[in-house]
């Protein structure tokens, strides 16, 4: 998978993209300061949100359009996508700053008129979002594009997966990813489940990553031992700041320690084998071996007495021991001495 011409999967290090959300609180600069810290940090891409709020809910009081616990408790739906939503006036600026930094900056779209924002500031990809993949008629206008599609598994069950799937390779280029999510905020890490992303790959024959939740980089560490290929984190300043997505987000130095961390356990992977590793060949030496611990005579037999398993690795391997025991020498040796089948009898 390309996203930019940045190569996607398993060879290369996790794609992680720093999600922008809503923590611009409502201010151009900061959303412009938060773009650069995260390029910083070391993000591979910036994504933002493209929607407004009639686009995405409806203006109502009813108490279905009203949250109830959580972060956003009290909040109407209407007014928290109002607070929220990135102004479609700032796109063009936020795409310039990416071109100017030299990092992808791509976007989810809520509704065909976003990707037809995106479009004109020649997006390179499109997420969707983990509420939005029931959208089916979003996923396929998304994909006509022919961008590569992102998108986010929260609260979907297999059926509802394999439906996006569908959509999404029958309109679009082939290049699809996964997100294993949980649409908590923020979400325990035990509800991650992570052994998912094995089952994604197997089903559905894609690009897997994770869309991570959790408080902290314990869950994109495992998730990166178990094959995710891209990893999703929301990013702020500061949590100080407030923002309606700053409580579950990343802070710079977090981030660039969570980068860190997942290239380091990308490298632990490597490939299957059993050969001598580099840093273990000056070692080897250093192995037991089988050691002359007592005098012995030319014509004398070697007994337990004489034997020992120490370290470095010049005698016969501890392997030998049982062979060796009985047997007679040929010559007279000191201890302190590595065995060798030099001076010991053999059989005929």
């Amino acid at each position: 998978m390309l996203i930019a011409q940045r190569p996607i999967g398993p060879d290369v290090v996790p794609y992680v993209i720093a999600e922008l959300s809503a923590n611009h609180n409502g201010s151009l600069d900061q959303a412009l300061a938060i773009m650069k810290l995260a390029h910083e940090s070391g993000a591979s891409a910036i994504k933002l949100q493209t929607y407004k709020p009639e686009t995405i809910t409806l203006q109502s009081d009813r108490p279905e359009f009203r949250i109830h616990g959580g972060l956003w408790d009290g909040h109407t739906l209407f007014d928290l996508y109002q607070w929220a939503h990135t102004p479609w006036e700032w796109h063009s600026e936020l795409f310039a700053l990416g071109k100017e930094l030299g990092i992808t900056v791509f976007s989810s779209p809520f509704d065909a008129t976003a990707v037809d924002l995106l479009e004109s500031l020649d997006c390179p990809a499109y997420k969707i979002a983990s509420f939005e993949l029931v959208d089916l008629p979003l996923i396929r206008y998304a994909a006509q594009t022919g961008k590569p599609l992102v998108m986010s598994t929260g609260m979907a069950n297999e059926q509802e997966i394999s439906a996006a799937v569908d959509t999404a390779l029958k309109h679009g280029n082939g290049d699809v990813a996964l997100l294993h999510c949980v649409s908590g905020y923020p979400a325990p890490a035990a509800d991650y489940h992570l052994r998912t992303l094995s089952l994604l790959r197997q089903r559905f024959g894609l690009e897997v990553g994770l869309s991570d939740h959790t408080l902290g980089s314990a869950t994109a560490i495992a998730a990166t031992a178990l094959g995710a290929t891209l990893i999703e984190k929301h990013f702020t300043r500061s949590r100080a700041e407030g923002g309606p997505d700053c409580a579950f987000s990343m802070e710079p130095h977090e981030l660039k320690a969570l980068i860190e961390s997942v290239n380091t356990a990308h490298a632990a992977l490597g490939q299957p084998s059993f050969e001598l590793a580099p840093s273990e060949r000056s070692n080897r030496d250093f192995r037991r071996s089988l050691y002359l611990v007592e005098d012995i005579h030319a014509g004398e037999p070697l007994t337990a007495a004489h034997i020992q398993s120490v370290r470095p690795a010049l005698g016969l391997p501890p392997a030998d021991y049982d062979a060796l025991l009985g047997r007679r020498v040929t010559e007279t040796k000191a201890a302190g001495q590595p065995l060798s089948w030099q001076w010991i009898e053999r059989d005929e």
